[in-house]
């Protein structure tokens, strides 16, 4: 098996292409408000916020469960904790939340019609 994993190799690739595809739309939205005098949309705004906050907790967890798993595995099993497969595991669950939100922010700003 190689390492990293599709999955891991996958959110990298998310965070790297689409996390600035999303800050960009945000921009645009953003820029595109201020020049015509519209509201500030506090909706979006406040989204940026909180998604962030609720990734890092989520992400702090699931690396926290993830190394808990594979302290266990490698004890049960008397291998090495520090395994490339043991790595990957705990790197997957750190990145997921975000990835995750971010392919969710590209579908939905890319619907938007202002």
């Amino acid at each position: 098996m190689k390492y990293p994993s599709r999955k891991l190799s996958d959110d990298l690739a998310t965070l790297w292409i689409q996390a600035p595809m999303v800050i960009g739309m945000r921009l645009s939205q953003m820029w595109m408000t201020a020049m015509t005098g519209g509201g500030v949309n506090i909706t979006e705004f406040n989204q940026m916020v909180s998604e962030k906050m609720m990734a890092a907790a989520e992400s702090a967890v699931a690396t926290n469960i993830a190394m808990t798993q594979q302290n266990i595995a490698a004890m049960t099993k008397g291998g090495n904790a520090l395994s490339h497969r043991a790595v990957d595991a705990v790197a997957q669950a750190m990145v997921k939340p975000y990835s995750k939100r971010v392919r969710s922010n590209v579908r939905r700003l890319s619907k938007q019609k202002d």
